[in-house]
């Protein structure tokens, strides 16, 4: 016992816990986890995009959820005194055909495709999680029916399948739609923690913990997937912007959200033929879109470059050119 302690206790050679150490108990675990997240938060904050990146996230969560009180203005309510005006300081960014107020608008479709995003990466990365970990883990019958079920699923055309389902489920409100769109965006990521899993069911701490007769759900949830959560955490980051995108092309083609609601999507395809000549009705929305999917990028690569200091250092730490000695020099 006396070995262990002085063991625990002693500092890793390399920054971060060994494997498993985020599920380790004690004093000397939970000491490790801290170490290890004011690592990851040090070199998370000196990244420049990824600061840039949560700044903007953040501003336009807080245009998306406080926006509507800064006008008075509601997005359904017309102003049949002003239509397709310009932006003013009575509409701040204009109104459309029938007197809506474009800022209200804009703000209420920016949530909806926040929620939407939000929600859809949160049950895919869960979805995917169980699926590829218990794949891995318990191998055999088990990962050859969950394998089945992931190739059976990337064989479906997302898109069309999404199409055909969607218009069947108007009276299920928009939650329907974010199962849905959750349904078709888990697998390769299932795939992925499969193959880590596989990995991480041969390490020691996860066969001290077979011998000790710990329960398999168990060490799944205690071990192996506090070892993936790396990638999981970066996956779900990249997978809001994807939803976000997805959703906003099936509402732009009719598919997803439905009046009177709006999101950024069905805003698009409202000022699409109109841009020309009234751009307030298009561009505000598709600005918003575009900062988002590149502010959540930003924070995809620098929480890559936080939780795997190696992808940071195969782009830092290149070998330098040598520069060529003109001719005739010595």
């Amino acid at each position: 016992m006396t070995t262990v302690v002085a063991e625990s206790s002693a500092p890793d050679p390399v920054p971060g816990p060994t494997p498993g150490a985020a599920a380790a108990p004690g004093p000397g675990g939970a000491a490790a986890a801290t170490g290890r997240g004011r690592l990851v938060l040090a070199r998370l904050l000196a990244a420049r995009g990824a600061v840039a990146g949560a700044v903007i996230v953040l501003l336009l969560f807080a245009l998306a959820f406080g926006g509507q009180y800064l006008t008075p203005w509601d997005y359904a309510t017309p102003d049949y005194g002003a239509l397709r005006q310009p932006p003013s300081g009575q509409h701040w960014f204009g109104t459309n055909g029938i007197g809506q107020d474009v800022f209200a608008q804009t703000v209420r479709g920016l949530q909806k495709s926040l929620v939407i995003g939000l929600l859809v990466a949160l049950f895919s990365t869960v979805l995917a999680s169980l699926f590829g970990a218990c794949a891995g883990y318990f191998g055999g019958w088990t990962d050859r029916v969950l394998m089945f079920v992931v190739d059976l699923m990337l064989v479906f055309p997302a898109f069309l399948v999404i199409t055909i389902i969607s218009p069947r489920l108007k009276g299920a409100g928009w939650l329907a739609f974010v199962l849905l769109l959750a349904l078709f965006n888990w697998m390769i990521t299932a795939r992925v923690v499969r193959s880590m899993t596989i990995s991480l069911r041969e390490r020691e701490f996860v066969r001290a913990a077979q011998f000790m007769g710990v329960r398999p759900l168990r060490i799944i949830t205690r071990h192996v997937l506090p070892n993936v959560a790396s990638f999981l955490i970066i996956d779900a980051t990249i997978a809001v912007g994807g939803a976000v995108m997805s959703e906003t092309a099936l509402s732009y083609f009719g598919f997803g959200v439905k009046a009177p609601d709006v999101s950024l999507g069905t805003l698009l395809a409202a000022g699409t033929f109109d841009a020309p000549t009234f751009p307030w009705l298009f561009y505000f929305a598709a600005g918003l879109l575009v900062l988002f999917v590149l502010a959540v990028n930003l924070i995809g690569d620098g929480l890559r470059d936080a939780l795997d200091p190696t992808a940071e250092a195969a782009r830092t730490h290149r070998r330098p050119r040598t520069p060529r000695r003109k001719r005739g020099s010595q």
